[in-house]
């Protein structure tokens, strides 16, 4: 077996990372089906909120009047669903 360099694993981790969030803007679906990754992460995955955990479940506060809210609830729910 060839050894893996670090950088082919950085390489092989950048890659991910990029097609990640990529696929989490084309299920984000809106202005951010064709945004670049820093949009993205800017606008759904770099969010301020907060995490309670109430009556055995787990509880996300999500900062009120934000702009990208729908994107989010699209992403999550394409998250959530069953593939099929």
């Amino acid at each position: 077996l060839q050894e893996v360099s670090a950088n082919d694993a950085w390489l092989t981790c950048a890659a991910i990372a990029h097609n990640l969030t990529r696929t989490a803007g084309h299920l984000a679906a809106g202005p951010q089906a064709g945004a670049r990754p820093a949009t993205i992460r800017t606008r759904i995955i770099n969010v301020a909120a907060r995490i309670a955990h109430r009556a055995r479940t787990i509880h996300l506060h999500l900062p009120e009047h934000w702009p990208w809210q729908t994107a989010f609830d699209n992403l999550f729910t394409a998250v959530q669903a069953t593939p099929g």
